[in-house]
This record gives structure tokens, sequence and C-alpha cells, in this order.
């Protein structure tokens, strides 16, 4: 085992978890103050990332951004991202070098394809990501969708399930998770950090 390697028991509770918001939001949008609140209350370190121009973002600052918030994981990390954030979660994570391990991933309203409601986004989603290469060292993997949401393809979301090899819930009416959807609060995500 290299000295890089950190040996995390199987049943070691969850001690840090990072929180990526997606396009056109920010770490005080929607629900993730809420989830920040609860986690921490439970004295979990939570790191929700700033990134940079939310309306307009560029891969390498965003990935850069959620690369230093994250740096190496362990068993004991949970990454939750949001939409845009889905994605550039998964690059940060593809390209760790060496050996690593992440205790959940929880991605809602997640995507890796170009969406036809958001055009803007393309050159963003140019490129796609070794998603399945990522599943064997994730312990946890959770897609959330909803049924109305207006940018998300189910299909797309239901995807990238596949591809990761992830429990999928299903939400009927949640729209895209935002504050205007009425989530300001996501028990779901909450209850899924907890029986970890």
């Amino acid at each position: 085992m290299s000295s890089k390697e950190t040996v995390v028991s199987p049943n070691e509770s969850l001690q840090r978890v990072v929180i990526v918001h997606g396009y056109e939001a920010s770490p005080d949008a929607n629900w993730f103050p809420w989830l920040q609140r609860k986690l921490e209350a439970e004295g979990i370190d939570v790191a929700v990332v700033p990134l940079p121009d939310p309306d307009d973002p560029d891969t390498a600052a965003w990935e850069n951004a959620v690369s230093a918030a994250l740096g190496v994981p362990d068993a004991a990390t949970a990454v939750v991202a949001h939409s845009l954030g889905a994605i550039t979660a998964l690059r940060v994570l593809a390209a760790l070098p060496n050996w690593w391990e992440l205790g959940v991933l929880i991605l809602v309203a997640g995507f890796v394809e170009r969406l036809d409601a958001l055009p803007e986004l393309d050159r963003y989603l140019a490129a796609d990501v070794d998603v399945e290469r990522l599943a064997r060292s994730i312990r946890t993997r959770t897609v959330i969708r909803s049924e109305t949401d207006p940018f998300v393809p189910p299909a797309a979301s239901d995807d990238l399930a596949r591809r990761l090899d992830a429990q999928l819930q299903v939400h009927t009416e949640a729209g895209h998770f935002m504050a205007k959807d009425g989530v300001t609060r996501f028990p779901a995500v909450l209850d899924i950090l907890r029986s970890r």
C-alpha cells in the first residue's frame, strides 16, 4: 500500500461533505444552506463550493474550485452536486491521480450530455467523462431526478444513473430542485447521507 492511501473502516461514519452548486446558483441558493446547517449540527464538516462566475461558467475555473475544496477524498467523504455541478464533480473525480475512494456521491438533476433547454452550456458540455470507470471507486452512488424538470430530461439523469451503476430516486413534481420550485429543504439527500 502506498503512503498516500488511507484505510477507512467500512463502518466509519461520514466526516466531510462537499456540496457543488450548479449553473446560475450560489452556495446560499436553493437547499444548500439548509443541508449545510443540518450536517454541521451533526458535527460533519461541510464545504459549499463557491463556483466562479456561475452565470457564465468556465470549465477549468469550476473544476479548479471543486478540486481545491475536495482534495483527495476518502470513504468518510461525500460529494453532493446539483445540475451542472454534477458533471463538474465527476470530471474532478476522473482527474484524481492514483488511488482514491469516495464514500457517497449524490447527483441531483445530474446529467453529462448537452441539453436542448440550455444550448448556452454546449461549450461546457462538449467533453464527456468516463463515468463507468468512476463507479468502482465510489461506495454509495445515487442520482436524484424529477419528472417535471424543465432543463434536464428524465432520460438524461436515467442514463447517468445507468452509466454510474447508481441508485435512481425519482421525485414526481420537484422541477429542477430549486427554491423557485419550492425546494428549500431536501430531507431525501440528508437521509442518504445519514444512512451512510
